[in-house]
């Protein structure tokens, strides 16, 4: 068990103008490298992720990867990537959606989940809701119930939540 009273916002550094001019970039590599923080927000991610008894945990590329799969293993559940298309070995199923400017498309294994299965899905921070929301939509087309979505970070000035159909829970949220 790690100090309840730890201060995750002291091990995410804010990188002004990236990767562009104008974005204030929320860096988790600070709080990867600090062991005893990195153990806080996963043990506080898996107390708020356990109530809703999941039989898997999917990650959305990559840093979703990096909060997903060390939750899985503390939880004693799979895990399921969600990538960018091209990204995967085998048969695929992908979901295109829209961006502010275009298209993307997330793809994840045909076999990876079955149908009826309770699947949690991760990712470092919600910005718009354009990814998340996205993931949600193709576990469902796998047939997969999302009981939740939860990131480390919710950047709450860009109303992702709004477009999430599920609840979500971050452990950090920054208002602007």
């Amino acid at each position: 068990m790690t100090d309840s009273t730890l201060d995750l916002r002291d091990h995410i550094r804010g990188i002004p103008n990236f990767p562009k001019p104008g974005i204030l970039f929320y860096d988790i590599s600070t709080l990867l490298r600090h062991g005893p923080a990195w153990r806080a927000a996963m043990e506080r991610l898996a107390a708020i992720i356990r109530p809703y008894k999941p039989d898997m945990l999917a990650g959305i590329e990559s840093r979703g990867f990096l909060v997903a799969a060390p939750l899985a293993l503390e939880l004693g559940l799979g895990f399921v990537m969600l990538r960018k298309p091209r990204k995967l070995p085998g048969a695929t199923v992908g979901l295109d959606y829209a961006l502010e400017y275009g298209t993307d498309r997330i793809e994840m294994q045909a076999d990876a989940v079955s149908p009826g299965q309770r699947v949690v899905l991760l990712d470092d921070l919600l910005a718009t809701g354009g990814t998340m929301a996205a993931g949600i939509g193709l576990l469902r087309q796998a047939g997969a119930e999302v009981p939740l979505v939860a990131a480390l970070i919710e950047l709450t000035f860009l109303g992702g939540r709004q477009k999430l159909d599920v609840p979500f829970e971050a452990l950090l949220q920054y208002e602007d």
